[in-house]
């Protein structure tokens, strides 16, 4: 995973990094966003369908071993699972491909991202970080939701609390590109969906739970059945916006099913290996490409930056 090149794309992610750490407060050795996690191990295994689109290493073996990272959103470490601000939910998927090569997946649990590019999302956090509580109103963060529709739709869009880490839905937000043997590309997007099915709690129920429930109801989870998720993919048709995450494509776009996971244990060594790994949102493998989207490499340089600073705490 190397650093960018490019100079506007490193500063950005330096705002970025300096922007979750002046609204979360700086927390050494942990993640800026999505701090609080558990990671859990499992196999992939893809479909023929997946083979026939991409020539990528885990589409085409019988199986892959794959690590995966549910988190809380925010960068605050010990945020209680209750906490409205814990959405959305993140899913960080590695797949373990030998001799330290790997690829990852990482998404959400909403399809929307508040911001098309990373300077606009820097521009968000600092509205966020210039707003205190006894602002006068509309205080700077609702000038910028107000000026923005893509930061209101990820605002307003319902983020009800799982019932488990295995019970929520999650999607990519970016699009990416699946390239077959003959070299044709398919765009997509990534939707990943729970086996067990969609599982939400209602406020009522929310108040009867602990602040770490997540965690402890997914470790007891685990140690009494596999849970697993599927791997969808939404394909995009002749003319469909790939390259802005906040311009969704229609519901009636093909989607295909691309394999799934089993988890059947929460990682040794858990809070060390959260430490040291660090998810990249670009794939880097032959048969699976980014797409234009501008959000990747600058979050992809901000996820190195973050995890360089977290392995030297």
């Amino acid at each position: 995973m190397p650093f960018p090149d490019d100079e506007q794309i490193m500063k950005t992610a330096q705002g970025l990094l300096e922007g979750f750490q002046t609204v979360f407060g700086k927390h050494p050795g942990m993640r800026p966003a999505h701090a609080k996690g558990i990671l859990l191990t499992g196999t992939f295994t893809p479909t023929a369908e997946a083979a026939k689109l991409s020539s990528a290493q885990h589409f085409n073996n019988p199986s892959t071993p794959v690590w995966v990272r549910f988190s809380n959103s925010t960068g605050i470490p010990n945020i209680p699972d209750i906490d409205p601000n814990a959405d959305p939910r993140g899913i960080g998927i590695r797949f373990q491909l030998g001799n330290r090569k790997h690829t990852d997946i990482v998404s959400h649990s909403v399809p929307f991202f508040p911001t098309r590019t990373g300077e606009e999302f820097l521009e968000f956090l600092k509205a966020i970080a210039s707003s205190p509580p006894d602002a006068p109103h509309p205080n700077n963060v609702e000038k910028f939701v107000g000026a923005n529709p893509s930061t209101l739709a990820f605002v307003s869009a319902p983020k009800p609390p799982p019932k488990s880490f295995a019970t929520q839905q999650y999607f990519s937000v970016t699009a990416f590109k699946l390239i077959d043997a003959a070299g044709k590309e398919t765009f997509i997007r990534y939707h990943i969906v729970p086996e067990a099915g969609v599982d939400t709690l209602d406020a009522e129920t929310v108040k009867t739970k602990d602040a770490d429930y997540l965690q402890t109801e997914i470790k007891e989870r685990v140690n009494t059945t596999p849970i697993g998720f599927k791997i969808l993919a939404q394909i995009a048709d002749e003319g469909d916006v790939t390259d802005d995450n906040t311009v969704h494509w229609p519901e009636s776009r093909k989607v295909v099913d691309l394999g799934s996971f089993k988890l059947d244990d929460v990682l040794a060594d858990n809070a060390a290996n959260q430490k040291y790994v660090i998810f990249d949102p670009i794939p880097r493998i032959q048969g699976v490409g980014p797409s234009d989207d501008p959000l990747l490499e600058v979050r992809a340089a901000l996820y190195l930056l973050s995890g360089k600073e977290r392995r030297a705490a």
